[in-house]
């Protein structure tokens, strides 16, 4: 059997073990701080958005997906994730536990705590997979912890967040070894079966992820098994338990997305149990396969983004993973080389190295498990960084041995670092915290005395998540508008609209835009009377001009303002 050989006594193991405590507390620290930094509008409009709206009777807005016409997401994880945080929230509002539960901050931070700790399921996998793989683990959980993409990515409300989850867990359950060091007799296939059936349903692309592990799964049984009925049995254990995975998840789905409603089910009589099934029956809906429909078209694709078929590869990848990535692509055609050497011939160049497992530069397996889905989700044209992050797994286990990461350590801090700040604080980082000042402004003792009518217009920015501002759907006195990037002329006649509007005496507007297209308002002919300068905030779609930030008026450039309209005027 294979030892594996790790470097550093005692003293270095210690200072690892502190090091990822320290780290790890930063990730649930910095989660109830809470993070600011907006990363993609799915991390609200994916789950929290959708259980506000239908848990806590909240004014949200449902996104395409999850409509009844087009239902192409899974109820079932956001309802047992933002769901659960929110429905014990309101619980605890209705016991009288806490008076005030429900407000920004919880909604924000409540999934958010959830998915920081189910994140500790990537550090757990971590710690199992690494004497597997012949890694450190302490070495390999620094390296995974002090990624900004754990910190950042992983402690959000992605479907991506769960996927990275659930293929780290299939990981450890395709990855065993006895106490000597031997390959264990695979013994997990029912987990196996229900845990890539729920990715499926998911993400539909976990499929590209599952695939080498389900591949190295079936050989390690046609390895270790001599008896055909053996082989079969666990085949068929994996078959039946994703079958029954699949049954609960299209239920679910069924009852949310159809006219049944669940808020019929606990209504109807016994007598008309027979019917309900008959109309499940007939409307049953599986959301993976609406997924693969919409997103197979290229022209709804296109609808999002296109991108070049190498954009994972040269961009995202680096984007997310920095010169790990590099590391890998070029071990990758090391290997890639070796073996097409070994194909024709030119053995002895290698000095007789042979076989899958060849371990002088490292283990390629785990280069396949990080390249295979890469590939994969290459083969699509739109292509976001976020797709990436259940990689990291692979791809900290593959660099933490041999110690590669160790000769880059002062790039990968530096790296980690600026992607934190950039991603976990600056990008659309006005956006929440201006969320959190209009829902305390607008339940303000004055605001509640005296009734007022408030219209909030969003221009430039991502398209703000109504739930942060606690808004109950029968409250009326609230309007919410998102002119998302809009054009001059479009900005301006909605402002001035806005501004003449006289059948509302007691109106108040809001007008919320980044600093760097601040101008654009004062071309509208309209006048402001309050305004509220937000810090930090990066727009990447109106960036700011290089020459502002190095001037006095550096901070309003990144800053998010808060423009109330002078009606008077």
């Amino acid at each position: 059997p294979r030892r594996s050989r790790f470097r550093g006594g005692a003293g270095a193991g210690m200072w690892a073990k502190g090091l990822w405590a320290l780290l790890a507390a930063l990730r649930a620290g910095w989660c109830l701080l809470p993070q600011a930094g907006y990363l993609h509008p799915d991390e609200f409009f994916q789950s929290p958005e959708v259980m506000a709206g239908d848990i806590l009777n909240l004014q949200v807005y449902y996104p395409w997906e999850f409509l009844s016409s087009s239902p192409c997401r899974t109820v079932v994880f956001p309802l047992m994730t933002s769901g659960v945080t929110y429905w014990v929230i309101k619980s605890l509002q209705q016991l009288d536990i806490c008076s005030s539960c429900i407000n920004s901050y919880t909604l924000l931070v409540s999934p958010r705590l959830l998915f920081t700790i189910f994140s500790f399921i990537l550090d757990y996998s971590v710690y199992r997979l690494a004497p597997f793989w012949e890694v450190d683990p302490w070495k390999a959980l620094v390296l995974l912890a002090g990624s900004y993409v754990t910190l950042v990515f992983y402690t959000r409300t992605f479907t991506n967040t769960l996927e990275g989850l659930l293929f780290a867990l299939l990981m450890v359950l395709v990855s065993s070894r006895k106490s000597d060091g031997s390959l264990a007799e695979p013994t997990s296939s029912s987990l196996v079966g229900i845990i890539t059936t729920a990715g499926f349903f998911n993400r539909p692309t976990f499929l590209a992820f599952a695939l080498m592990p389900l591949l190295y799964w079936a050989g390690l049984i046609l390895d270790s098994q001599k008896s055909v009925k053996t082989v079969i049995n666990h085949f068929l254990k994996l078959v039946l338990c994703a079958c029954f995975t699949a049954i609960v998840f299209i239920t679910a789905d069924t009852f949310y997305f159809t006219s049944v409603g669940l808020d019929n089910i606990y209504s109807i009589r016994k007598s008309s149990l027979f019917d309900l099934i008959g109309q499940l029956n007939e409307k049953m809906i599986v959301t993976p396969f609406n997924f693969l429909s919409y997103n197979l078209n290229p022209h709804n694709l296109a609808l999002h983004g296109s991108h070049p078929r190498v954009t994972h590869f040269t961009v995202n990848g680096i984007m997310l993973f920095g010169i790990l990535h590099i590391l890998a692509i070029g071990a990758g055609f090391k290997m890639l080389k070796k073996y097409i050497y070994q194909l024709i011939g030119v053995r002895s160049y290698y000095h007789g190295s042979s076989g899958l497992l060849v371990h002088s530069e490292g283990n390629p397996t785990l280069l396949l498990f990080y390249f295979v889905p890469l590939a994969f989700l290459s083969l699509f044209s739109h292509q976001e960084p976020r797709f990436l992050i259940p990689l990291i797994l692979p791809l900290v286990l593959f660099s933490t041995s041999q110690n590669r990461a160790v000769k880059w350590k002062h790039v990968i801090i530096i790296f980690n670092i600026l992607g934190a700040l950039l991603f976990g604080c600056l990008h659309q980082g006005g956006l929440i915290p201006c969320l959190f000042h209009l829902e305390q402004l607008m339940r303000s003792p004055e605001s509640s005395n005296h009734p007022r009518h408030y219209t909030l217009l969003f221009a430039h920015t991502y398209m703000p998540p109504r739930s942060l501002l606690n808004i109950k759907k029968r409250d009326t006195h609230i309007e919410v508008i998102d002119m998302a990037g809009s054009e001059e002329e479009t900005l301006c006649q909605t402002v001035e609209q806005q501004a003449n509007n006289f059948t509302c005496n007691d109106c108040h507007v809001f007008v919320i835009i980044p600093g760097t297209v601040r101008g654009t308002i004062t071309k509208c002919g309209v006048s402001f009377k309050n305004e509220t300068l937000i810090f930090p905030h990066l727009s990447m779609e109106d960036p700011p001009q290089i020459s502002f930030l190095f001037s006095g008026n550096w901070r309003s450039q990144l800053g998010l303002y808060i423009l109330q309209l002078d009606r008077d005027q």
